[in-house]
């Protein structure tokens, strides 16, 4: 009863918002440098989901999304937030980003974004970082909750986040065989 267990390790993913492909190459080549070979990246996705990010980046903006084959112990995201923000700021132009990295990951039940903001539904993780779950999964498909983003409630990114699950799945068999 009182014995405790580790989580098994997750499956890192990041999501791009960028109006320069070049910009997306060069910050993709940045992680994995830091973090290993991919093992999925998605196709171009126009991201015209809300206006936010236009005044700091322009527009039209695009999104992609990368998820990396080496497995990621959670106490690590933390660290791995500050890193991509490290990245947004190499590449920004006269106080502005010309990338946002979204690092979260995802796991066998739910896929997990951090932030640097606070909110009813995020949890401290360390370092000035959140986790907030985006998507949790049940009976073979990604639901929403109240909070999820409007482009992570379309069935064109829960079809990226379905193949990238399964890689993880892979991975956690590969592991104990």
């Amino acid at each position: 009863m009182f014995k405790r267990q580790l989580p098994l390790a997750v499956k890192f993913i990041a999501g791009f918002i960028y109006p320069q492909e070049e910009i997306y190459l060069k910050a993709k080549r940045n992680l994995e440098d830091k973090f290993g070979p991919i093992d999925f990246e998605s196709q171009t996705i126009n991201f015209d989901f809300t206006d936010y990010y236009y005044p700091e980046m322009g527009k039209p903006l695009f999104r992609r999304f990368i998820s990396f084959r080496r497995l990621q112990r959670l106490s690590c995201f933390p660290n791995i937030k500050l890193f991509c923000m490290k990245i947004e700021k190499k590449y920004s132009l006269n106080q502005k980003r010309r990338i946002n990295i979204d690092p979260g990951y995802i796991n066998e039940s739910k896929l997990v974004l951090t932030t640097t903001k606070d909110f009813s539904h995020r949890v401290y993780i360390g370092k000035n970082i959140y986790a907030e779950v985006t998507l949790y999964y049940k009976e073979k498909k990604y639901f929403d909750l109240p909070t999820t983003f409007p482009d992570y409630r379309t069935e064109e990114y829960k079809n990226i986040f379905y193949a990238i699950r399964d890689i993880y799945r892979q991975n956690i068999k590969d592991e104990r065989n």
